[in-house]
C-alpha cells in the first residue's frame, strides 16, 4: 500500500495519531524519499544528464576521438575520472545528494574501458583495425583486459561509496565478459548464435541467483541488486526466448518457465519477473493461436475461460492472502523471510 498524506490525515481524524506526529511522520517520509531513486522530476533530471555524460564516453563514442591518440585517450580519461572522482566526494559527503553522487561514480568507472584501451593504443597492443567504439559492436577476446580493469575499479568505488547505481555498468561488463570469454575458451571465434544464446541464458540464470544472493544479504534500505536482477533476467529471457525448437513440448516447457517466472516476481516484489514472464506467456499463447490452433472454434472460448478461471483464483487468493502467506513464509529459512518482510 502506498503511503500518502491523506492517509496520514485520516489516521489523525481517526484520533490513531494526532495532526502533530501526522505532519512530522510526513516529513520525514518525504526526506526519506528524496534519497530512493523515483519517478519524480528531479530524479529523471539526475538519471536524464547522467546517462548522456555516460552514453558520450561509451556508446556514442566517436571516431574522431581516435585523432587524440592512445596517450591522448589516457590523459583525458583520467583527467574525467579525477573530476567525476570530486564531484562524487562533494555531493555524498558535502550535500549529502547519494543519487546524483552514484551517477558520478558510475561515470568514473565507465571511463575505465576508455583508459585501458587508451594505454594498449599507446603501447602500440592494440587489434589493427579495431576501435575503442567497436567495444559495443563486436564480440572480441581482447576486450577482456578492459573489462577484467572495469570489474576491479568496480569493485574498489563499491567499497569506498556503496551506492547502488554503480552495479549497472558492472552488471553490464559481466554480461560483455560473458559473450567475449565463452568463444574463446571454447575456440569459437566466429559467430555461433545458438553458442551465444546458450550463454545467455545460463549467464543471465547466474546473474539472478547472484542477485537473489545480494538481496538475502543485505539489509540496507538502498537496493543493491536491481540491476543485476534487471540485466540477468532480461539475458536469460532473451536467449531462452530466441532459442530455436520445433518440440511443442520445448514451446510449454518456455510457457512453465515464464509462468514461474511471474510467480517469483510475486513473490520478491521484483517487477522485472512479472514483466518478462508475462511477455513470455502471450508470446507462447500467441503461438498457439496463430500456428497450434489457427482453425479452432473453441480455442478463444477456453482461453476466455482460463483467464476468468485465474481472475477468480485471484480473488480468492485476495479472501486468504494473509494466512497462506503466514503458512508459506513459515516453511522458508530465515533470510528468506526477513527479505520478504522488507520487500513487502
Amino acid at each position: 500500500m502506498k503511503l500518502n498524506r491523506d492517509l496520514l490525515t485520516q489516521a489523525s481524524h481517526q484520533d490513531i495519531i494526532t495532526e502533530e506526529q501526522a505532519q512530522a511522520l510526513w516529513t520525514f517520509l518525504k526526506e526519506a524519499s528524496q534519497d530512493t531513486p523515483g519517478f519524480r522530476f528531479t530524479h529523471i533530471l539526475y538519471y536524464l544528464g547522467g546517462m548522456l555524460a555516460i552514453g558520450a564516453m561509451t556508446l556514442f563514442m566517436t571516431l574522431g576521438w581516435e585523432s587524440f591518440g592512445g596517450w591522448g585517450l589516457l590523459f583525458i580519461a583520467l583527467a574525467y575520472a579525477v573530476a567525476g572522482l570530486w564531484l562524487t566526494e562533494y555531493l555524498l559527503y558535502g550535500k549529502r545528494l547519494p543519487i546524483p553522487a552514484g551517477i558520478t561514480a558510475t561515470f568514473v568507472l565507465v571511463l575505465t574501458p576508455l583508459a585501458i584501451y587508451g594505454l594498449q593504443n599507446g603501447l602500440g597492443l592494440w587489434a589493427e583495425g579495431r576501435f575503442y567504439r567497436d567495444l559495443h559492436h563486436w564480440i572480441d577476446w581482447r576486450w577482456l583486459i578492459m573489462e577484467l580493469a572495469t570489474l576491479a575499479v568496480g569493485a574498489i568505488l563499491l567499497w569506498r561509496y556503496r551506492l547502488p547505481f554503480l552495479v549497472m555498468p558492472i552488471a553490464v561488463t559481466l554480461w560483455y565478459m560473458s559473450m567475449d570469454l565463452v568463444p574463446f575458451l571454447f575456440n569459437d571465434l566466429d559467430y555461433n548464435w545458438e553458442l551465444r544464446k546458450l550463454t545467455s541464458i545460463w549467464f543471465g540464470l547466474l546473474m539472478t541467483l547472484l542477485a537473489f544472493w545480494i538481496d538475502i544479504r543485505t539489509s540496507s534500505r538502498q537496493d543493491f541488486a536491481f540491476w543485476l536482477y534487471l540485466f540477468g533476467v532480461i539475458t536469460f529471457w532473451s536467449g531462452m526466448t530466441l532459442l530455436s525448437s520445433d518440440s511443442e513440448l520445448n514451446k510449454f516447457v518456455y510457457f512453465c518457465i515464464n509462468l514461474g517466472m511471474i510467480l517469483i516476481g510475486a513473490v520478491l516484489s521484483r517487477r522485472v519477473f512479472v514483466v518478462f514472464g508475462a511477455l513470455g506467456a502471450a508470446t507462447y499463447l500467441g503461438h498457439l493461436a496463430y500456428n497450434v490452433f489457427q482453425d479452432s472454434i473453441l480455442f478463444p472460448f477456453i482461453l476466455t475461460m482460463i483467464g476468468l478461471g485465474i481472475i477468480w483464483l485471484g480473488i480468492l487468493w485476495q479472501r486468504h492472502e494473509e494466512r497462506i502467506n503466514h503458512r508459506i513464509q513459515n516453511l522458508l529459512p530465515k533470510r528468506l523471510q526477513m527479505l520478504l518482510a522488507r520487500r513487502h
